[in-house]
Order: C-alpha cells, then sequence, then structure tokens
C-alpha cells in the first residue's frame, strides 16, 4: 500500500467517530435538578470514555422525557435542521432507562415518530434500553462498595442486599430486576439478593429490609439504590431504608463509569444492528470486578 493509501486508512480511523450519527441520550427527566446535573455528568463521562472505544469525538446529546429542556422533538429537529443535512440527520437514539417499559416500548417511539413526521430524511436508530447488562452488576458493586467501604469479603455469606428499583406498572420490568437480583446473589457471594420496588409492585424496600432483618440471624442488611439519578424515588427509598434499619444505603449509578460504557455499547450495537462484544476491564473500573479483594479490612 503506499503513502497515500496509508494516509487514506488513517484518516479513516481517526475520523470515524467525527462522521459518524450522533448519540441522542433520552433521559426521563425531574424536578429535582440533581437529575439533570448526574445525566450530564453521566454523559460527559462517556465522551471521555469514547475515545478509547474508538469513537473520539463522538457527538453525545441529552434529551429529557420531561421537567427538562431540551426534549427529544428539539433534539431531532435541530439535528434535521444543519445545514449538512445527509450526515446530520441520522443519529441513534439510546434511552437512558434501566427497564424496558412504558417510557421505552410507547413514550420514545411516539416521540420519535413525531420527529420524523416533522423532519423529512430523518434516519434515527433506536437503541435498546441499559439494563439489563452485565456491566450494571459491576456498577452496583462499586456504589456499594463506596456506601460501606468496612464490609470485608467474608461478611459477604453473611450480608443480605435489598435490591432497590423504581417499580413499574409492566410487570416484565419488574422480572427484569428480579432476574438481576437473582444474579447477583449466584455470582456475588451475597446470603440473599432481594429485589424491592418504590412503587407500582412490591415488596417495598423498608419491607425487604424488615424482611431481611428478621430471618438474617444478625447479620448485615444493605440495600443496592437501583437508580440512574436522583430525585424522588431515591430520597424515597432512601428515606424508608434508613428507617427501616439498612446498614448501608448506596448511592445511585450516576456516573458510574460502567453505566458509561453501557451507554456506548448501546450506541456500538444499534449502528452494527447486532450484539458487540463487551468491553474488557480496565483500571477504572477494577473496583466492582474484584469487590471480594477491594472489600477487605484496612
Amino acid at each position: 500500500m503506499g503513502r497515500d493509501g496509508q494516509n487514506r486508512v488513517r484518516h479513516s480511523r481517526l475520523s470515524a467517530a467525527a462522521d459518524g450519527a450522533p448519540l441522542v441520550a433520552v433521559a426521563h427527566g425531574s424536578k429535582d435538578p440533581r437529575a439533570a446535573a448526574t445525566i450530564s455528568q453521566l454523559l460527559a463521562r462517556a465522551r471521555r470514555r469514547a475515545a478509547g472505544r474508538n469513537l473520539a469525538g463522538l457527538d453525545i446529546k441529552a434529551a429529557f422525557l420531561d421537567h427538562c429542556a431540551p426534549s427529544l422533538p428539539q433534539v431531532l429537529g435541530a439535528l434535521g435542521a444543519l445545514d449538512s443535512v445527509d450526515s446530520a440527520a441520522e443519529c441513534v437514539v439510546v434511552p437512558l432507562l434501566l427497564t424496558a417499559a412504558y417510557h421505552s416500548k410507547t413514550d420514545i417511539p411516539a416521540r420519535l415518530a413525531e420527529a420524523r413526521a416533522a423532519v423529512p430524511g430523518l434516519a434515527a436508530r433506536y437503541a435498546g434500553t441499559l439494563g439489563p447488562h452485565p456491566l450494571l452488576l459491576a456498577a452496583l458493586e462499586r456504589r456499594l462498595a463506596e456506601a460501606d467501604p468496612g464490609l470485608a469479603a467474608g461478611d459477604r455469606q453473611r450480608t443480605s442486599v435489598v435490591l432497590a428499583a423504581a417499580g413499574s406498572s409492566d410487570p416484565r420490568a419488574n422480572a427484569t430486576v428480579a432476574a438481576l437480583a437473582a444474579r447477583w446473589q449466584a455470582r456475588g457471594g451475597w446470603r440473599r439478593v432481594v429485589p424491592a420496588y418504590a412503587s407500582a409492585a412490591g415488596p417495598a424496600p423498608g419491607e425487604a429490609v424488615r424482611a431481611l432483618r428478621a430471618s438474617a440471624a444478625g447479620g448485615p442488611v444493605v440495600v443496592a439504590s437501583y437508580l440512574l439519578a436522583p430525585g424522588y424515588f431515591a430520597d424515597k427509598i432512601h428515606d424508608a431504608a434508613l428507617e427501616a434499619g439498612a446498614d448501608a444505603i448506596s448511592a445511585v449509578l450516576g456516573a458510574a463509569p460502567e453505566v458509561a460504557d453501557v451507554i456506548l455499547d448501546r450506541y456500538t450495537e444499534a449502528r452494527r444492528g447486532k450484539e458487540v462484544t463487551r468491553t474488557p476491564v480496565d483500571p477504572e473500573l477494577s473496583v466492582p470486578i474484584v469487590a471480594r479483594a477491594q472489600l477487605s479490612r484496612t
């Protein structure tokens, strides 16, 4: 291959993200300003980590379903209004949702249809929800380790975990959380991992904590918040778990590096139209992956 050919290949690799479809990340939105700030931090981390995925310079935009601006139709409309319509009107919409329920199945598709009608030629691929994904367990481990750094590796067999989610009127979404709890118990070495829901289903987080406390024979009971951003549900879970006597309550997943990588995975899957190889563990991800060693007492 001559020098010109080598330069063309090099240029193609370097400009892959710059020429690629923008990623439009759609969050639920909240009246609580902490939620939008957390989404902003998460997307900033995704931009930084994109460089390690041959996606340097990936254009990542935020949109919200409610309470916050910009809305999804606004973001897609702005893309369609750009001068270079052939490239700008193509995008990948990634729902920042942990389970597939009403918003991912009905709400976002309806708004996409609205945007397509308003922006002729819009080519918007719709990615899957963030969960389920193996890296989300790693993110849960990270947050739990931060909430209770004194928990020793050997204590896991005595420790019970409440996996507390927002809850949904869609039973399949709640079943996804229950399946994640069972998987975490099988792989994580905990005494028990049980699902709980802040709304629409049971048990409630406080009920789950009390039930585990009654059967734990003195072992710790901790709560893992399976939420993306702070707000109403996070506060509700925290207060109920604290009142019920939980020994530790983790923060929301937020801008954990694992969550940023899941966003990029969903983007890549949607562009390729198939499953992609999961991100290998790097030093920034090592805390939850080797949690037993990291949780030893100092």
